[in-house]
């Protein structure tokens, strides 16, 4: 496969994505105002690259950061085709909080939620630390299943017809794992979150668009047939 080269007119004005960045709190989801917010590179994390505050919103003016060629991200390539960043948020009465690997991709704009907790006596301090994208890291295959999945012998299904929920339980781990835990998290949220790690925001909008009818027919086959609660 054929990757152009990085030309001169690129280098001297390299490609380009936006941050947009929200604290809030872990209590009642509120703005945290005055919060401060430190971006440096996540391989370089010392070396500080903007130092922010939030306003009343608890936001950060969006901020435009370096990010590799468009060209990375629109076929299959060696090259990482976003750049990663480091987050250090702190504000007086919460947590120190760290949010690394922060995806920024050209000529898109990446949304970053930071949830900072009430501080305790202990001092203690989050470190979330971001995954590689699905689609450059090196994960496990998905796991192998029939095409056709075998009904209880009663034929019943609780679901009478497709009903879009508001919540999901998004179980984190395999669906035999038993000790792993369950977490619902909304609808809404569960598809926004998948697109994200599944695919690239640079892609054109159908393409988009496709992808995420996709999951959301696959998500919603997976709550009509209760494939994983009956899973063994």
């Amino acid at each position: 496969m054929y990757l152009p080269s990085l030309k001169a007119s690129q280098t001297d004005h390299p490609d380009e994505g936006k941050l947009r960045l929200q604290v809030i709190s872990a209590l009642r989801s509120q703005p945290v105002e005055d919060a401060s917010v430190t971006i440096s590179y996540t391989g370089d994390p010392d070396s500080v690259i903007e130092m922010t505050q939030t306003d009343s919103n608890g936001q950060i003016p969006e901020i435009t950061l370096p990010a590799p060629p468009l060209e990375y991200s629109m076929a299959p390539s060696e090259f990482q085709p976003y750049s990663e960043y480091t987050f250090r948020i702190s504000k007086e009465g919460f947590e120190d909080l760290d949010i690394s690997g922060s995806e920024i991709l050209p000529d898109s704009t990446s949304i970053q939620r930071a949830v900072l907790n009430p501080a305790v006596p202990q001092n203690n301090f989050e470190n979330i630390v971001i995954p590689a994208h699905t689609l450059f890291g090196n994960y496990p295959e998905k796991i192998p299943e029939d095409e056709i999945k075998p009904m209880d012998t009663s034929g019943e299904i609780v679901l009478s017809r497709v009903v879009i929920p508001e919540y999901i339980v998004v179980h984190d781990g395999a669906p035999t794992n038993t000790s792993a835990r369950n977490y619902y998290v909304r609808y809404r949220d569960y598809i926004k979150n998948v697109a994200s790690s599944e695919i690239y925001a640079t892609w054109p909008d159908d393409t988009i668009r496709a992808n995420v009818l996709a999951i959301m027919s696959f998500t919603l086959n997976r709550v009509y047939t209760e494939w994983y609660r009956n899973h063994h």
